[in-house]
């Protein structure tokens, strides 16, 4: 069995698995749930993520919740306004045009118009990649 402690916080790893996330939960407190929705290869959502955060960096979750939306509307507004995020490391966010185009209604065959659209688009940076791997 391995110990990790990071941050007043403990893991246990039992051949490379964490142990019940329950006692991690009376141990770790918010953060098993994001170590437990990891290891379950689960999503993880605002609430966690903002969890995430406050433990890593000691802020209250309320200061917490609004760096994480400070981030998330600042690359939004970057998107809108037609310029890409660049987080070395990490990745790249970008705005990606779709031209128009004309598709088929399935069950009638009907030809239908698609409009031309603006989709977000991430890339992820080559430390990310490797971290993954």
């Amino acid at each position: 069995m391995q110990v990790c402690s990071a941050a007043n916080s403990l893991q246990f790893h039992v051949a490379g698995q964490l142990t019940d996330w329950r006692l991690r939960s009376k141990l770790c407190g918010e953060r098993a749930n994001l170590s437990r929705t990891l290891a379950q290869g689960g999503i993880v959502n605002r609430n966690e993520l903002v969890d995430a955060v406050s433990g890593k960096t000691d802020m209250k979750k309320s200061e917490a919740s609004k760096a994480v939306d400070a981030v998330f509307d600042a690359i939004a507004d970057a998107l809108k306004g037609g310029d890409e995020v660049r987080l070395v490391g990490f990745g790249t966010f970008s705005v990606a045009s779709r031209a128009a185009s004309e598709g088929r209604n399935p069950r009638t065959g009907e030809k239908i118009h698609i409009a031309a659209s603006k989709q977000a688009k991430f890339k992820p940076g080559k430390g990310l990649r490797e971290s993954l791997n």
